[in-house]
């Protein structure tokens, strides 16, 4: 490329710029137009909306994988896409989120992935806080973690849905890669490891292999693991994100820990919206049988979702607190919307054969 040849691509970049940038300000202009419209309907609620922002962010990978679509990556042209359409809903109504803190944990990059960076985003110490800050409308959505695809289901999470009167309104799927973080230089000097217990089961294999010595002591998250090796110094680490270290001014002794690199966690936003139909929704329900430790009590519970022809991905259970007869709720997910016809026949069909029946909420399933 010749001198010439490189200032030209420079100036069609700076007039492409300038198209993006008007973009961008035209449709902000655009979303203060609807949030003033909204205002007059009587509607003076936040204005997010799960199933419009699903609908968008499907559109934007169609096209990105159709004809005209560029070298960005899907999970790229996503992201532009959330930051855009996050700093357009903060004109209208700064949305703030509540995770389980401190910050740096993995939660928190769920709420940034699925919201953007233009919310409030709140730190709690548990999970059962995150559920009374929504309840009590002092944050407008919660985050939560409901499974890991190494570690299994957050049972915290799965004991909290039973009884709320919250809705799950969406779901994140967050690819987790833990990173073991100390203020010392190197893994000899490492006597004793923090860690969530689902990071330590995720990382099983290589702590026992490269540090089978040290103290596992586990903590309430990944960032409070950070914020203890920061304060503890040398002999001490952490398992935790690249974030949680940035934060904690801590050194990467080893990146990627996690024995499955395909390690995955799936959170859960809980609000009180009962979002629309998408078209890829996911409806997720609780359960029990009468007498369910009696044969047959789990078949009769799931032969409508069969004869419905419902595609269930999940199936979880959980013993009922207090229970003398071994009572068990089941959570299961499927893939349709409460709102369809043949899912509200099925729902009716198990609320009919349920000792306890709940729905938990229809939402859209991850873009990505």
């Amino acid at each position: 490329m010749t001198q010439n040849e490189l200032q030209q691509a420079r100036v069609e970049i700076d007039a492409l710029d300038e198209q993006v940038q008007m973009l961008i300000s035209r449709r902000a202009r655009i979303a203060q137009q609807i949030a003033h419209i909204k205002q007059k309907m009587g509607d003076t609620g936040d204005h997010y909306r799960p199933a419009r922002e699903a609908e968008v962010l499907r559109r934007v990978i169609e096209r990105n994988q159709g004809p005209d679509g560029g070298p960005l990556t899907d999970e790229v042209m996503a992201r532009l896409m959330r930051e855009i359409m996050s700093a357009c809903l903060s004109l209208e109504s700064p949305l703030k989120v509540a995770y389980l803190g401190p910050e740096g944990t993995y939660t928190q990059a769920a709420v940034l992935k699925h919201f953007g960076d233009s919310v409030n985003a709140r730190a709690n110490n548990a999970i059962d806080e995150i559920f009374r800050e929504v309840e009590s409308g002092a944050a407008d959505y919660g985050v939560v973690p409901v499974e890991n695809s190494t570690g299994g289901v957050v049972i915290h999470t799965l004991d909290e849905l039973i009884h709320t009167k919250l809705r799950i309104c969406g779901e994140v799927a967050l690819p987790v890669h833990h990173h073991l973080l100390s203020c010392g230089p190197d893994l000899d000097g490492v006597k004793r490891v923090y860690s969530h217990p689902q990071s330590f089961a995720q990382c099983r294999k290589w702590l026992d292999a490269k540090l089978p010595q040290a103290i596992r002591e586990t903590v309430s998250s990944n960032g409070e693991a950070a914020r203890r090796a920061r304060e503890e110094g040398e002999g001490v680490a952490a398992i935790a994100s690249l974030q949680a270290g940035r934060i904690n001014a801590l050194n990467i002794l080893a990146a990627n820990i996690e024995d499955d690199p395909n390690n995955t966690t799936r959170f859960l936003v809980i609000g009180k919206q009962d979002p629309g139909a998408t078209g890829h929704d996911i409806t997720s329900v609780v359960m029990m049988a009468h007498r369910s430790h009696t044969p047959g009590a789990l078949f009769k519970l799931l032969q409508p979702f069969a004869a419905a022809e419902l595609d269930m991905t999940r199936i979880e259970s959980r013993p009922a607190k207090g229970s003398t007869v071994n009572d068990y709720y089941f959570f299961i997910d499927f893939i349709g919307h409460a709102s369809e016809p043949r899912v509200q026949k099925a729902l009716d069909a198990v609320r009919s054969e349920a000792a306890f029946f709940k729905v938990l909420g229809s939402y859209p399933r991850a873009v990505m």
